[in-house]
């Protein structure tokens, strides 16, 4: 085989430190669009960019020479750097430290992109962490919860 190839989708999700609520609607329409310019700048093309108050979601095509750790890295380190310059409320932002990743089927990635789409309207019956809960619970991702939410 001459070629290397490969497709895989990615949603990541990371929240605000101690997910204060710091994504307030006078930004969050150009936090998505700079996180997704971003994305797209780091050869991980993004499909969709959202989020509500305390969190953010990215379906991305992941680039075959990125490594998520790196792509999440530069995500938050710029958009971090952008936001402070926003409002004088914002000098204090900071994202949290871990970040959630999961593989999405190609087959679902429609549903994954309304899903991002929708999370006001998601977020009015589910705070952030039940989602992430359900999110590790779904994929099957072992984790210690006395450790996830620091």
């Amino acid at each position: 085989m001459g070629q290397s190839l490969m497709q895989f989708y990615v949603h990541l999700t990371f929240s605000t430190k101690n997910r204060a609520v710091m994504i307030g609607e006078e930004i969050e329409n150009e936090l998505f669009a700079y996180l997704g310019g971003a994305c797209h700048n780091a050869n991980c093309p993004p499909l969709a960019v959202g989020g509500y108050r305390d969190h953010v979601h990215i379906l991305c095509r992941l680039d075959k020479n990125t490594l998520i750790p790196n792509l999440i890295k530069k995500l938050k380190v710029s958009s971090s750097i952008w936001i402070k310059t926003k409002t004088p409320a914002s000098d204090q932002f900071a994202w949290q430290d871990g970040y959630g990743a999961f593989s999405v089927n190609p087959s679902e990635v429609d549903t994954v992109v309304r899903y991002i789409q929708n999370q006001k309207e998601h977020h009015q019956t589910r705070s952030f962490q039940d989602e992430y809960l359900a999110f590790l619970k779904k994929y099957k991702v072992e984790y210690d919860e006395r450790y996830l939410w620091r």
